[in-house]
């Protein structure tokens, strides 16, 4: 076999984040009876809230905001998009969200499949995330995927975020291993594949809905089940 060890990404590559998010800020939008603040749709303030959330995320990366900024501001700045200033219902939302969101279900077409296939051929599987370690913990238990893998890195745990050295190489550490003979498979350009490449990891870019620009990854997918022919 070409690679000994294999790390994943967990949102937006095996557990379907956007399903997942959707379904629970629908929940949400129902539960607080947001129409009647003043938001006049679900697709509005989920279109809202994506474009801050993704904002948000991109500054908690880089060190620039807390854990607890990014769980409340998501809210609170969604919703002065409506000219709703409401502190306590936005931390109702986080709170509310953060109960709910990991214990939704949706996995990719093919994840478990995948998994399956890539137990039975004897590969050590490991989860590299940013995510918060309880939250990516909850999530990988209720959609029955935590029992494939050896060893579950997150940000938390390492003190690191993708797509920063530190946390690549403490995962080839704590695996026992090296990065040459290691593969990350991940959805994001910017944090999963060019983090691996810096480290010397191959990589594969799950995009399925996206064209590659910039960063070429050693591999590019638009389907899980194409990871049979590579592994």
């Amino acid at each position: 076999m070409r690679y000994k060890h294999i790390f994943f990404d967990l949102d937006h590559t095996l557990w379907d984040f956007e399903a997942n998010c959707i379904e629970t800020l629908q929940e949400l939008y129902t539960e607080h009876a947001l129409e009647k603040r003043g938001i006049p749709s679900f697709e509005t303030f989920y279109a809202s809230y994506s474009v801050i959330n993704d904002k948000l995320w991109d500054r908690f990366r880089k060190g620039l905001i807390t854990r607890q900024d990014l769980r409340t501001k998501r809210f609170s700045l969604t919703f002065l998009d409506f000219k709703i200033g409401d502190d306590k219902l936005s931390t109702a939302m986080g709170k509310r969200f953060i109960e709910i969101l990991p214990t939704k279900t949706a996995l990719f077409p093919h994840a478990v499949e995948v998994l399956d296939y890539l137990q039975q051929k004897k590969y050590p599987i490991h989860m590299i995330t940013n995510g918060f370690e309880e939250t990516q913990l909850l999530k990988m238990q209720h959609s029955g995927i935590q029992h494939y893998f050896t060893h579950i890195i997150t940000s938390e745990t390492c003190g690191s975020l993708k797509p920063h050295r530190e946390i690549y190489d403490f995962a080839v550490n704590l695996a026992s291993t090296t990065a040459s003979d290691s593969i990350m498979i991940g959805d994001t350009l910017d944090v999963d594949i060019l983090g691996a490449q810096q480290v010397g990891m191959d990589q594969v870019y799950f995009a399925p809905n996206q064209i590659v620009e910039g960063v070429k990854p050693t591999y590019t997918i638009k389907c899980l089940s194409e990871l049979k022919a590579i592994l």
